[in-house]
């Protein structure tokens, strides 16, 4: 399927992918399963990309990291590693206080996750940001500002964008929050490699993101994530929660209405971001949310979605009177 030269076509011209034969300049570069001309640009992450010769050269610009939790106990590191973990508790999304105890940093996020419905799943009620030697916390739509004795002074700014609360601070750490249960986190490339917790950490490798509190690598989510738990008195998770069950009834509904994911709505992104994990969570959240809001829940897990197909540079225009 590559642009190579072969008996296909005659000498010095090459199979073009599409039954057609060209010259070497003229060869199509494949990404996500379609074919892109010479001199065609495509956007990944915040490089930008030029199909040349059948090869694409990139920009080498370094990215923000983005961290991603929405709904209830759905993660995606910074790294792109996609899980699920429910406790009831607070826990440490990412901070770069990592390594020995004594070692020094200058921020950490804390999650306070609380049961949503019945079944036992949870979600984000508050946010606590500790940025030197003040802390943020975000709660009920709103947040505080609480000053501490130790630490730095590291200056802030908040504006709202949309439906966000936006947090920037001076050391690279910026806080994105739509005022429910979702909340990205973004590090400068200064971090890479230097943070821990529910995030990963940032390392560009997916694989080793279950590094525990003690630097272990670990296979289990649940493991991962009950080492990362801030107080010793809750409780450890030890089994995954999978609401459908518990609510049969539910099920035929989730499913249907989170369909719109990989509807027609969507196409565009499909080949950008894999919506199948997506799919699934809406349907663990809508199945979950069964003690009102469970709208919310559906439009938190569809936007999620919107949200990484966006940075895919795929705008989709899903909302309407119906629907969000």
């Amino acid at each position: 399927a590559e642009c190579v030269s072969g008996c296909v076509c005659p000498e010095g011209l090459f199979d073009d992918g599409r039954g057609g034969c060209v010259e070497e300049k003229d060869c199509p570069c494949s990404h996500n399963n379609e074919w892109y001309s010479p001199g065609q640009k495509i956007t990944v992450d915040c490089n930008t990309c030029t199909c040349q010769k059948g090869f694409w050269s990139c920009t080498e610009e370094l990215c923000y990291g983005t961290c991603t939790i929405y709904g209830s106990g759905h993660y995606i590191t910074f790294d792109g590693k996609f899980y699920d973990f429910d406790g009831n508790c607070e826990y440490v999304a990412t901070q770069d206080f990592c390594g020995d105890k004594n070692s020094s940093g200058s921020f950490s996020i804390i999650t306070e996750n609380v049961p949503c419905g019945t079944t036992g799943v949870t979600c984000s009620k508050a946010i606590k940001m500790f940025l030197g030697k003040t802390e943020l916390k975000l709660e009920n739509k709103d947040y505080k500002e609480i000053q501490r004795d130790i630490g730095d002074d590291v200056q802030y700014w908040n504006r709202t964008v949309g439906l966000y609360l936006v947090i920037e601070a001076s050391n690279g750490v910026m806080l994105i929050w739509d005022k429910k249960t979702t909340v990205f986190i973004k590090l400068t490339p200064d971090y890479k490699g230097k943070v821990c917790g529910l995030c990963g950490n940032f390392d560009d490798k997916s694989n080793n993101d279950f590094t525990t509190r003690n630097g272990l690598q670990e296979t289990n989510a649940l493991k991962f994530g009950n080492s990362w738990k801030q107080s010793s008195m809750c409780p450890d998770v030890t089994e995954e929660i999978k609401p459908c069950d518990v609510k049969p009834h539910r099920k035929s509904w989730a499913e249907k209405e989170c369909n719109i994911i990989l509807s027609e709505v969507f196409k565009i992104c499909h080949s950008k971001v894999d919506p199948v994990p997506f799919f699934d969570a809406c349907v663990h959240d809508a199945c979950s949310c069964d003690s009102g809001g469970d709208c919310e829940c559906f439009c938190s897990a569809v936007a999620a979605y919107a949200q990484e197909c966006t940075k895919a540079q795929a705008c989709v225009f899903w909302r309407t009177p119906d629907i969000c």
